[in-house]
């Protein structure tokens, strides 16, 4: 018989390190998300890197803004962000403060509160697709912008939080190119999986928008 997931909550240390090393290590681990209606559980199998102002694919390249000041602050925080008008985005702040890296959360299995999850994901055809990319994630677990900022460490009130779930031994994650990212950051592999996991998005490269004539 396995042994069941460690329900101990992240503390800040593990997120206080460089994001190359907390973003593999976040692969088993179990994402919490409470909500009004209910508690959603998320065993997370797909996440990005960003290594902020150092990584011309990240929302902090350029320097700070208020979009982006959520990703300059302590670690252990989440970092939520609005795209294409429509999707909101999750990611968890890492590294020192004013460092601004941050882990994007691209794909997981939800493992407790999937009825929940369905009624915010009807598009979903299996119980595999309801958190099956970042949009979809987000949506499946409600987060928005209202999220921004949350301190993953505040203990059981807080509306997110990360418990240590059952890390993935080394010799099962994968890595790649990032999705959809362009310019000089586009061949970086800051892309980590769990091999073979089924919840995982596909990769898609850039692909330019074409202007309208």
């Amino acid at each position: 018989m396995s042994a069941r997931p460690d329900r101990t909550p992240l503390p800040r240390g593990f997120y206080d390190r460089p994001v190359l090393e907390v973003a593999p290590d976040l692969l088993g681990r179990t994402l919490v998300r409470r909500t009004p209606e209910g508690r959603i559980e998320l065993r997370i199998t797909e996440v990005e890197a960003y290594e902020g102002q150092a990584d011309p694919g990240s929302h902090a390249y350029r320097g700070r803004t208020a979009r982006n000041a959520s990703m300059f602050g302590p670690p252990g925080h989440a970092y939520v962000y609005f795209i294409y008008g429509m999707w909101f985005s999750l990611n968890l702040v890492c590294g020192p403060e004013g460092r601004a890296s941050g882990v994007l959360l691209r794909a997981g299995e939800i493992t407790v509160g999937a009825e929940l999850a369905a009624k915010r994901r009807l598009s979903a055809r299996t119980p595999r697709e309801l958190a099956k990319g970042p949009a979809r994630l987000a949506t499946a677990l409600d987060v928005d912008r209202t999220l921004d900022g949350t301190d993953l460490c505040a203990g059981p009130d807080s509306p997110l939080s990360v418990l240590a779930g059952t890390p993935t031994p080394p010799d099962l994650v994968s890595s790649g190119p990032r999705t959809g990212v362009s310019g000089d950051g586009a061949h970086h592999p800051y892309r980590f999986w769990i091999a073979d996991d089924p919840t995982v998005s596909p990769y898609r490269p850039h692909v330019p928008r074409r202007r309208s004539t």
